[in-house]
């Protein structure tokens, strides 16, 4: 069976004839959306092809009985028409695969790092030799050789030293001694004579600690420059290795240089530094979606949709499931793809539409002092980058003062807390940062878990190269532990009470979906699992004392995932 007939290098036609799927109005918007129909199809024969086709030199975690580290990769897959009119997709990998050896089936790098004679390798050749050059200087046994007989002499010197000072010390009390005893002795020319002669002796012993201090800093001197003359040299080529890094970086940096649909070049220092005023991130243009851009420009090959999968096993700090679709990271393809897709007709940004449009929010409890809000899924707890509207703007509408005590992630549902003014949030804030607020969450775990109670404990931390993602992190991490309880299994799910010790962001998300954690996404989960009709996790139970009467009060509302999830389960 052919993967896709290579018709010019890497452009591939679709394997199959049948399939009528409209084509998109628009381009797909990289960071946030649902693949294209196509796009599913063309990444279907990518997964083929590496199912059965690949030569297996690179191990993705896919294959046990495969030797050597596993790395799992991002692909991606781009539909294009050619300038003939021919329809079809090319794919390709984010990074390197197989020790950087370039298949054939996929688009070339923007710039390839490893191209013969290139300037990346030949450069690399002068580090690696300076690298060479130092540890031979820094392991050179006459160097070392000196280094221990500089650290033997100065002992020898410290003790030499420290023990004539001990005995200045015990002389000068002798003298002392034979001065007082003499005073009422000795004849007043004699005594005169014993304090010249005291005198004396005083002074050539302190000589004597010069001469000797002087003699051991000639010794210590003439070795430390012996020392000194070689770390000299080894600087200077650790210098040189640093100028000579530095300029390679930059000109990489500046071999990076990228196409947009105007047919305008920018390099990555153009993108990051010169506009952003920002150091490119390692690999920025090394992604797949730049790569796939890259070659339908240069080919002359309009873009018509993109998608891009994981394949392998997931990195220990993300959550990457084999096979799952997910966007385009920010932190790296952010600033390029938004060079990139310059005069394309892209799809409008979900994140700008307002989720909490046509929604209200329930008002559980008032009183003077609090609010209790239940909050809808896909509402905003407060003004985001891009939408205004929120738990918080809607408030303060008509209570200017009022503060939220706490917030919920925009998809999750459920009870927020509201004070009306500082006083009582300073009251109210004070018991969450003491945890002795409680908290209790619902959700559903899109699978069956095992276990039916535990803790979970796994530092969390944003990614840095692709927000609002968090990823564990034992080094940078914050603390973050939760408590559940599995309450029921049902039609392949499992429904379970959360109990946050920790607040931290996406804190149930990431523990659900971690493999560390419980292995099973909060079904809905469009981050760490699959989308669905909605995140299934409800905060449903809070327990506070009042800020004025310091009652203890609790509330509860119910989630309404029963009759959702019964439905998926027989559709």
């Amino acid at each position: 069976m052919e993967y896709g007939t290579i018709c010019a290098e890497a452009f591939h036609l679709f394997s199959k004839d049948d399939w009528n799927e409209a084509l998109p109005e628009k381009f797909t918007y990289p960071f946030c959306y649902d693949a294209h129909p196509l796009a599913r199809i063309a990444a279907s024969q990518v997964q083929d092809f590496l199912n059965n086709s690949y030569d297996n030199e690179h191990n993705f975690g896919v294959d046990p009985d495969h030797d050597g580290m596993v790395i799992g990769k991002m692909f991606g897959v781009l539909v294009v028409r050619t300038h003939e009119g021919q329809l079809g997709f090319l794919a390709a990998y984010s990074g390197k695969l197989a020790q950087g050896r370039q298949h054939p089936y996929f688009v070339p790098p923007v710039y390839d790092v490893f191209q013969e004679n290139g300037m990346y390798l030949n450069e690399l050749k002068h580090l690696v030799a300076l690298n060479d050059q130092v540890d031979l200087l820094e392991q050179d046994s006459m160097f070392l050789s000196r280094k221990l007989q500089l650290t033997e002499m100065q002992r020898i010197a410290a003790g030499e030293i420290n023990t004539r000072k001990k005995n200045l010390s015990v002389w000068k009390k002798e003298r002392q001694q034979r001065r007082t005893e003499a005073q009422t002795s000795l004849p007043a020319e004699e005594y005169a004579a014993l304090l010249e002669k005291l005198k004396n002796e005083s002074l050539k012993q302190k000589f004597d600690l010069r001469m000797l201090t002087a003699s051991w800093q000639d010794k210590l001197q003439a070795i430390e420059k012996d020392i000194n003359d070689h770390l000299f040299k080894i600087e200077q080529l650790k210098e040189e290795r640093k100028q000579r890094s530095a300029s390679l970086q930059r000109q990489l940096f500046d071999s990076y240089r990228f196409l947009n649909a105007k047919k305008e070049w920018k390099s990555l220092l153009s993108i990051f530094t010169d506009e952003l005023g920002l150091v490119p991130p390692a690999g920025a243009g090394e992604c797949a979606a730049p790569k796939l851009l890259q070659y339908a420009y240069l080919h002359n090959m309009e873009p018509i949709a993109m998608a891009e999968f994981w394949w392998g096993q997931s990195p220990k700090s993300e959550v990457r499931r084999h096979g799952e679709f997910y966007p385009a990271c920010r932190g790296k393809c952010g600033p390029i793809l938004g060079f990139m897709l310059e005069g394309l007709s892209v799809d409008d940004n979900p994140l700008e539409a307002n989720p909490a449009d046509g929604k209200e929010m329930d008002i559980v409890f008032e009183d003077e002092k609090i609010i209790v809000i239940n909050k809808p899924a896909e509402f905003l707890s407060v003004p985001g980058k891009y939408v205004v509207d929120s738990v918080q703007t809607r408030i303060q509408s008509l209570h200017p003062e009022a503060i939220l005590v706490h917030r919920l992630d925009q998809s999750t549902s459920g009870i927020i807390l509201v004070a009306k003014n500082y006083e009582s949030y300073v009251y109210l804030q004070k018991q969450f940062v003491k945890r002795t607020a409680s908290k209790r969450y619902l959700a559903v775990l899109d699978g069956n878990l095992q276990q039916d109670s535990g803790l979970i404990d796994l530092p969390l931390r944003v990614d840095l190269d692709n927000r609002p993602h968090q990823v564990v992190c034992y080094e940078h991490g914050k603390p973050a532990q939760t408590r559940y309880e599995v309450q029921k299994r049902e039609n392949g799910f499992t429904y379970i009470y959360f109990y946050p010790i920790t607040g931290r962001t996406h804190q149930l998300r990431m523990h659900a979906a971690h493999p560390l954690g419980l292995n099973i996404p909060i079904l809905g989960d469009d981050l760490y699992g699959n989308k669905s009709t909605r995140l299934f996790l409800h905060a449903e139970y809070l327990e506070f004392n009042h800020p004025k009467t310091k009652e203890r009060l609790s509330f509860t509302v119910p989630a309404d995932f029963e009759l959702i999830t019964k439905l998926r389960a027989t559709s």
